[in-house]
C-alpha cells in the first residue's frame, strides 16, 4: 500500500519507520529542509510515560486564574478572536471537572506505556543513539501542597501499573546531587525510575537517515497546500512548491498544531490548539558537567524540565496559549 505522511517530525517518521517495516511504501511529506526542525527540534527531550496525565485537573483552576496577566506565568493565556481558541480554553475548564481527571489519565498511562515500550525495542531493535539516558525523571516540589498532591496522586498511579517513588528532600538529594546546591528549598518530590530523557531531535533526524536507507522517500522543502477529496475519499495531497498532486492510498497527518487547519475542509475537526514552549541549551565545560544534573528533572511549581544530553543541559517548559504566533517573548 502506498502511505503518504503529512509532516517529518517525531511522530511523522516514527510512523514512515513502522509503516515501511510493515512493508508499505512511504512518502513523507516536509515543509522545513529536514527532519525535526519545529516542534521535535528543542522540547524537553523527556519520555515521561510515568507522569503522562493532563495538566487540566481540578487543583490547577485556581493556578490559572492566579496566573492570568502574569507574562512569566507557567500557562499564559493569550486571547485572540480566535474561535479555536475560545472553544479550546472551555474544553479545557471542562475536563478540569470532578471525575475527568481520572478517566483521562487512565487513557494517556496506557497510551503512554505502550508507547515508550515501542521505543525501547525499536532502541534494541536498531541501536539508535540520541543522547539517552535511562535515569527516570524526577518531579521535585518546593511547595508542601504541591508534595501532597504529587504523593497521593503517586499512590492512585500505582494501581495502573506505573511505578512512582515518593522522595523525601534529602532522597532527592541523594537521587540527583545538583539539588542539593539549590537556592530554593526543596520539600520532596516523585521518582519514576522507568521514565527516560533524550534529545528527540537527533533521534528523529537519525531514524529518518534509517528510514531513507529503508525506501522511505522524503520531499522536503514542500509545503502542503490541501488535503483534495471527492466525497468522502481523499484523493491526494497538493503541494504549494510545483502545485502537484502526490497520491496514495492512505494518508497519515502528523502536522502537530497545523494539522487541524488542513483536516478541517474536510469536515474532520481535532481539539487541537497551539501552545507555545520556551527552551535553552546550554554547553557545558567539563567542570560544569561534573556538577549539572543527570537525572531527569520537572519543576512542579513552574511546569519546567531539565534535561541532559550529553555535555549539554536543556531547561524547556511553560506554555502560552496564543494562536499560531512565533514571535518570542523575553519575559518568557
Amino acid at each position: 500500500m502506498r502511505v503518504v505522511v503529512l509532516g517529518a517530525g517525531v511522530v511523522g517518521v516514527t510512523s514512515a519507520w513502522f509503516l515501511a517495516e510493515a512493508g508499505h511504501e512511504v512518502t513523507v511529506v516536509e515543509r522545513q529542509a529536514q527532519a525535526a526542525m519545529e516542534t521535535s527540534f528543542a522540547n524537553g527531550g523527556q519520555i515521561s510515560a510515568g507522569h503522562a496525565e493532563p495538566w487540566a485537573r481540578p487543583s490547577v483552576l485556581p493556578k490559572v486564574f492566579k496566573w492570568l496577566g502574569r507574562e512569566d506565568a507557567p500557562l499564559l493565556f493569550r486571547p485572540r478572536l480566535s474561535f479555536a481558541q475560545w472553544e479550546w480554553g472551555l474544553r479545557f475548564l471542562f475536563e478540569c471537572l470532578p471525575g475527568r481527571l481520572e478517566r483521562n489519565t487512565q487513557e494517556l498511562a496506557g497510551l503512554a506505556l505502550y508507547s515508550r515500550d515501542c521505543l525501547v525495542e525499536l532502541r534494541e531493535r536498531t541501536g539508535i543513539e540520541y543522547q539517552s539516558l535511562q535515569r527516570g525523571i524526577l518531579h521535585f516540589c518546593t511547595d508542601e501542597r504541591d508534595f501532597e498532591a504529587l504523593a497521593r496522586h503517586a499512590k492512585a498511579m500505582r494501581r495502573l501499573g506505573i511505578v512512582r517513588e515518593v522522595k523525601s528532600r534529602a532522597e532527592c538529594a541523594a537521587l540527583e546531587p545538583a539539588l542539593a546546591r539549590s537556592s530554593v528549598e526543596i520539600v520532596g518530590g516523585v521518582y519514576t525510575p522507568q521514565d527516560e530523557s533524550g534529545d528527540a531531535h537527533e533521534f528523529t533526524q537519525k531514524l529518518a537517515h534509517m528510514a531513507q536507507a529503508r525506501g522511505v522517500r522524503f520531499r522536503y522543502e514542500t509545503t502542503v497546500r490541501a488535503i483534495e477529496a471527492a466525497g468522502e475519499c481523499v484523493t491526494g495531497i497538493s503541494v504549494r512548491e510545483s502545485g502537484e498532486q502526490i497520491e496514495g492510498d492512505a494518508y497519515v497527518v502528523a502536522l502537530g498544531s497545523y494539522s487541524p487547519l488542513l483536516c478541517a475542509p474536510l469536515g474532520v475537526r481535532m481539539p487541537v490548539y497551539p501552545l507555545k514552549g520556551y527552551s535553552i541549551t546550554i554547553a557545558l565545560t567539563p567542570e560544569q558537567a561534573a556538577a549539572a544534573p543527570s537525572v531527569s528533572l520537572t519543576d512542579e511549581a513552574h511546569k519546567i524540565v531539565i534535561s541532559r544530553f550529553g555535555d549539554r543541559l536543556r531547561s524547556a517548559g511553560t506554555a502560552e496559549l496564543g494562536d499560531y504566533d512565533n514571535e518570542v517573548n523575553p519575559v518568557r
